[in-house]
């Protein structure tokens, strides 16, 4: 294989991870407004979808490990592909979140009138912008940009703190309820627990463009200065 070759198959690849990150942005939000809108058909189309995310992200695996095995890609194309095997396993990961949202709406049924917090669907909003941005980052190798966004999982942090005081709010007024409202509670740690992963593909996109190690606090500012 030629060094075009290579080349043009590793793009490929990235452009699968970018699809990847679609799937996984779109079964999130739709997650997150059937939950709001008690709509359960649209959670039984997310937890079917989350078959063919894990699909995609073995069929990523499988072509980044012939590559490897096959093409003897010197040590700068290793750093990208192993970063695609990292990058794929966090976005299945994110995908089963949003499954698990699925799962929790069509537990509730169709008969539940529970409230969910509209910042419930903020927390969704701004995890799904800052993963969207992160895959920019990583395709494009943008050290930069790659180290802004996980400052954004602040804003997240912040939601979930309100959505949850909303919770226990919510089980004081209706304590036969409990059950029921605690499901909102996975919810808002599922989507918490994405906004991780995002900062996750941000660490990776910076080691391969730098060769640094980064590890984000968000309330350490130093670390936002290893991308440049």
């Amino acid at each position: 294989m030629t060094r075009e070759t290579l080349e043009r198959k590793m793009h490929e690849l990235l452009d699968e991870v970018l699809l990847l990150g679609s799937m996984v942005e779109q079964a999130t939000l739709q997650a997150v407004r059937a939950l709001r809108d008690h709509n359960l058909a649209a959670s039984e189309e997310v937890y079917k979808a989350d078959k063919i995310i894990n699909e995609k992200r073995f069929e990523l695996e499988e072509r980044t490990l012939v590559l490897i095995a096959t093409q003897q890609p010197m040590a700068g194309d290793l750093r990208i592909l192993a970063a695609v095997l990292d990058v794929a396993s966090e976005l299945e990961r994110m995908g089963d979140y949003a499954k698990g949202i699925g799962k929790i709406n069509l537990n509730l049924g169709a008969e539940s009138r529970l409230k969910v917090p509209a910042e419930l669907m903020q927390m969704a909003e701004i995890s799904v912008d800052m993963l969207h941005r992160a895959l920019e980052a990583f395709v494009t190798r943008d050290a930069n940009a790659a180290s802004l966004i996980p400052a954004e999982d602040d804003k997240v942090d912040a939601l979930f703190t309100v959505v949850n005081n909303e919770i226990l709010r919510q089980m004081g007024a209706d304590p036969g309820d409990i059950g029921h409202i605690n499901h909102l509670m996975w919810a808002c740690h599922n989507l918490e627990r994405m906004a991780d992963r995002v900062t996750n593909i941000c660490e990776r996109t910076i080691f391969v463009a730098t060769g640094k190690l980064a590890e984000f606090d968000s309330s350490d500012d130093e670390q936002r200065q290893l991308a440049k």
